[in-house]
């Protein structure tokens, strides 16, 4: 039996580049000899869960979803919103609940389980739903499955925490997102396959793969090695809101933290309209998901790798260069969006910057996720990720519904100049962070 732990020690010592496989910053001393297989367990956990995100995302899938089965148009501008705030306004709430677990583990596990389920619903949805009932039932899955990725969300982050140890948590993330990449990559190849409209069935494949990779997610998380950490300090919803925002007065870094994250919005943001830019000008035919779906998972194959060494080092520096990424992406976009019409015609140019942004996006989402866990101790990680996270949910709630007015009134070219705007802030308020690796 002592031929798959040497073998999994020696990729850990591979992909994480050090053959100091008993570094363990900031863990329990009896989680330091599980770390190598933990660290393989987390990244298959990892990919599992980026996979099925990439294969269900509400930024491409599900509106080609919604067009299939003929829901009507409003309904496909509450998914982005539903998607990213279901996830993270309920945290702060359950953050008392998961302190009182000793092992956090199984809290992961079920929000896997529940999110394949939801999953499954919607690959169902994809071949018998129709029109306005089916889209409100795509909306139902939509929330159901938010609200269990917020449960694994919090889950997932204390029980790196108590399991990675620093220094190595940007390199598994990274990791994760490039092996996650390169499978999107190949779905994304063959629905390119697909020439004139997008079918039930394909997306209904589609979506069931995704409901096996939160299942993986699921079997890998019950297999992690976690040692019983401690209960106390467990609150009520409303207590842990209470000590959240005293936290928000006291620590002037996780303060000024949230703000830089509020202000990195914009990437996640403009991603939805920029292709919605693509569609108008290209079609929505399959072809074109495929080809940003192929997009999408080579750009997170090739950044995240490097994103997340850069994390290691320097999570501050890197949600500023990807800030500095995103006002590029954005102004670029706006460009397109002006040019003249034979100029843009193809969906080839918008594919083009939707990968920078989606390079520039998971830059962002490394490095605020790998602050936010080095920055937060053990004691008090799962509240800082449960606050933080509230607060994005309502911010993003808010500020989704002004963007959808402003795309309205102003078009789509010059809201991603807004967002540029925005994006600007976020380098100034990055760069005024401390470091915290």
């Amino acid at each position: 039996m002592a031929g798959p732990d040497i073998s999994q020690t020696q990729i850990y010592e591979w992909l994480t580049g050090d053959e100091n496989t008993r570094m363990c910053d900031d863990i329990p001393d009896s989680a330091c000899k599980d770390q190598p297989q933990n660290f393989m367990r987390h990244l298959w956990a990892s990919l599992g869960n980026k996979l099925a995100d990439e294969l269900s995302s509400a930024r491409l899938v599900l509106p080609w979803l919604m067009g299939v089965i003929g829901a009507p148009v409003w309904m496909v501008g509450l998914l982005v919103p539903i998607r990213e705030s279901g996830a993270l306004l309920p945290q702060v709430f359950v953050a008392g609940f998961i302190r009182l677990k000793p092992q956090r583990k199984w809290v992961w596990v079920a929000g896997g389980l529940l999110q394949a389920l939801s999953a499954l619903a919607l690959a169902l949805l994809a071949l018998l739903g129709k029109g306005t009932l089916g889209g409100a039932l795509v909306l139902a899955s939509l929330v159901a499955l938010s609200l269990a990725r917020g449960l694994s969300s919090i889950a997932t982050k204390d029980v790196m925490g108590k399991t990675i140890a620093k220094k190595r948590r940007g390199t598994l993330m990274g990791w994760s997102g490039s092996v996650a990449g390169a499978a999107t990559l190949l779905a994304g190849g063959v629905l390119m396959l697909f020439e004139d409209r997008p079918g039930q069935l394909a997306l209904a494949i589609l979506l069931g793969i995704a409901a096996l990779g939160w299942a993986l997610n699921a079997f890998c998380a019950a297999r992690i090695q976690e040692s019983p950490g401690a209960i106390d300090g467990g609150e009520n919803a409303w207590d842990s809101l209470k000590l959240g925002l005293s936290l928000l007065k006291e620590d002037r870094t996780f303060l000024h933290f949230n703000l830089a994250r509020a202000l990195l919005l914009s990437s996640a943001l403009a991603l939805p309209y920029l292709a919605l830019l693509g569609q108008q000008q290209s079609g929505a035919q399959l072809g074109g998901l495929g080809l940003l779906v192929v997009v999408s998972g080579l750009a997170g194959m090739l950044a995240d790798p490097v994103w997340g060494k850069r994390a290691d080092t320097s999570s501050r520096r890197v949600m500023r260069d990807a800030a500095a990424g995103s006002v590029f992406c954005c102004l670029a976009g706006a460009l397109l969006a002006w040019l003249p019409a034979g100029w843009t015609s193809q969906i080839w140019p918008y594919a083009l910057i939707y990968g920078l942004l989606v390079i520039v996006h998971h830059g962002v989402r490394l490095g605020r996720k790998t602050y936010l866990v080095d920055m937060a101790r053990q004691d008090n990680r799962a509240l800082y990720v449960a606050l933080s996270n509230t607060l994005t949910g309502i911010l993003m709630l808010i500020v989704g519904g002004v963007l959808g007015g402003l795309a309205q009134w102003l078009g789509s070219g010059a809201l991603l100049v807004v967002l540029a705007a925005a994006a600007l802030g976020a380098i100034l308020s990055a760069q005024q962070l401390p470091e915290v690796e």
